[in-house]
C-alpha cells in the first residue's frame, strides 16, 4: 500500500538528480542552459537559450533593449540587457535575434527575480548551433 507514494519519490529525487547533473555537466563545458542561469548569479558564464522575444523599452530610463530566453516576457527565466547607449553597435539591430538561440557572456547577475547578463559589445554574443 505504501508502494506507490515510495516510486514517486523515488523517481521525482532521480530527475531531480539527472536535472542537476545536466546543468553541471553544461556550465562544465562553459555553456549554462537559460532556465538555470539563476544558480549562477554573481559569477561569469555563457548563458544559452532560444531568444523568445525582444524589447526596446524606448521610454524606460537608459532606453534597454531586453532579450527574454527560457520563457516569455514576464515569464522568462533569463535576459540579456543592452543599454541604449550601446545599441547601435549591434548590426543587424537585436529585434532579429527573436527566434535564434543565442549565447551570451558576462557577469550573471540578478535582476527583478531572475537571471541577467548586460552586454555592451557585440562580442558578447554568439549565434550558437540549434
Amino acid at each position: 500500500m505504501y508502494k506507490t507514494p515510495c516510486l514517486l519519490a523515488v523517481l521525482a529525487l532521480a530527475f531531480s538528480v539527472d536535472a542537476d547533473a545536466q546543468a553541471v555537466r553544461s556550465a562544465i563545458r562553459g555553456q549554462i542552459p537559460a532556465e538555470q542561469a539563476i544558480e549562477f548569479v554573481d559569477r561569469e558564464g555563457t548563458v544559452c537559450g532560444k531568444v523568445e522575444s525582444v524589447r526596446h523599452a524606448q521610454n524606460s530610463s537608459g532606453e534597454p533593449t531586453f532579450l527574454y530566453m527560457g520563457g516569455d516576457f514576464p515569464r522568462h527565466t533569463f535576459s540579456v540587457r543592452i543599454w541604449g547607449k550601446d545599441r547601435d553597435k549591434f548590426r543587424p539591430e537585436p529585434e532579429a535575434l527573436a527566434g535564434k538561440v543565442l549565447c551570451a557572456t558576462g557577469r550573471i547577475a540578478r535582476a527583478s527575480g531572475r537571471a541577467e547578463i548586460v552586454v555592451v559589445a557585440p562580442s558578447s554574443l554568439a549565434l550558437a548551433a540549434d
